[in-house]
């Protein structure tokens, strides 16, 4: 069994980095998506285009992905729908703890080497193996 390169992920990873640094060396924002859905349900002044125009295009991205690229959106999950509404609530308190998500943390904050970022998501990472583990091992 040989080793293939993802080139679907490799180059959805360049377009995040490359989308991530326009916005903020253009506009001094940090594409963290819950700060930017934050931002379209409780906007302030000449605020909310940007957001809209960001949460939007992820929308038509994944349009386009699945209409014209052949991606494939899951209809089948493991989990019921009660554990699958915990794991949004989790999910959504751990990012108000955390004061923002893996994409302003992950992606943006540690490629601007921000020592904040980089602990929140080694806690993102350990609490998520945790987690997995837990779901798989002990359920």
């Amino acid at each position: 069994m040989g080793f293939s390169i993802p080139w679907e992920s490799l180059f959805g990873g360049i377009l995040l980095g490359i989308s991530a640094t326009i916005l903020l060396l253009f506009n001094g924002k940090i594409a963290g998506i819950s700060g930017v859905l934050t931002g379209l349900l409780t906007p302030k002044s000449n605020d909310y285009s940007w957001r809209f125009l960001f949460f939007a295009g992820m929308i038509l991205g994944g349009f386009i992905s699945t209409a014209f690229l052949g991606a494939h959106i899951p209809t089948e999950f493991a989990a019921t729908p009660m554990m699958i509404a915990v794991a949004g609530l989790l999910v959504g308190i751990g990012t108000k703890l955390g004061n923002g998500c893996t994409s302003g943390h992950g992606i943006c904050g540690i490629g601007r080497l921000s020592h904040r970022s980089i602990i929140a998501t080694c806690v993102f990472m350990l609490t998520a193996g945790i987690t997995v583990f837990f779901r798989l091992h002990l359920l």
